[in-house]
């Protein structure tokens, strides 16, 4: 594995405030947003609410710098699972807790953790969205030094590529965002040919405000389909 996963090239760049509820962190974004994009959140289809970007901020996943508008920086693994005839595996769309659907057309990706190295991400992503439907996975027991979990998941060595992208989020209208994005090709065994849907773990079930984690929109099934490498 070359060095690049062991040490990402642009490291987070955390500017973290400390809000102790989401209501601090409502009241601190109000004034900083426009109103009509603000009071969007979690009602215009396929966006998030503010418990989401409370729950990532204090996961330390997401950081907002101090500014108007603030920024949202986020570290974002992305997988590219290739088949053995080369096609793809993308997500074509999500079912959501409060019953929207949303768009995706995209690989496995997956927000990184504070202090995490990509392999550890690349794992952590096949387990949480792909675990449900791969046969005979075994996830307990896997060293996030090594390139593969008990053979199920292989990364492709050299594959590793890295990008900044700054941009508008789709989740939080009017919040523009920063994505450090890692991106690896790997294989990934026992996942059916055709079509499929997964559920999700629960994202932030193991977070000890629960009353916060069950008011934040998550997703409850993910949908995938195989592609031609050049389609995506």
């Amino acid at each position: 594995m070359s060095s690049p996963l062991r040490n990402p090239t642009n490291p987070r760049n955390r500017s973290h405030r400390p809000f102790a509820t989401p209501q601090s962190l409502s009241d601190w974004l109000k004034p900083r947003l426009p109103s009509d994009s603000f009071a969007s959140w979690g009602v215009k289809p396929g966006t998030k609410n503010v418990h989401n970007l409370w729950l990532e901020i204090s996961e330390g996943e997401t950081s907002l710098a101090d500014s108007t508008p603030p920024v949202r920086t986020v570290e974002v693994v992305i997988v590219r699972i290739i088949r053995n005839d080369g096609k793809v595996l993308i997500e074509s769309h999500q079912e959501l807790s409060n019953g929207d659907v949303r768009t995706r057309y995209r690989p496995l990706s997956e927000k990184m953790k504070p202090g995490e190295s990509v392999e550890a991400a690349v794992f952590r992503a096949v387990k949480e969205e792909l675990g449900s439907i791969i046969k005979n996975g075994n996830f307990r027991n896997f060293d996030n030094n090594e390139s593969d979990i008990n053979g199920v998941v292989k990364i492709v060595p050299n594959s590793y590529l890295n990008k900044v992208e700054e941009r508008a989020s789709a989740s939080y209208p009017g919040l523009p965002a920063c994505y450090v994005l890692h991106t690896v090709d790997a294989e990934v065994e026992w996942l059916p040919e055709g079509e499929f849907c997964t559920e999700e773990v629960e994202e932030y079930g193991d977070f000890d405000g629960r009353n916060i984690a069950d008011s934040a929109v998550h997703c409850k099934k993910h949908y995938w389909m195989w592609v031609d490498s050049d389609s995506v």
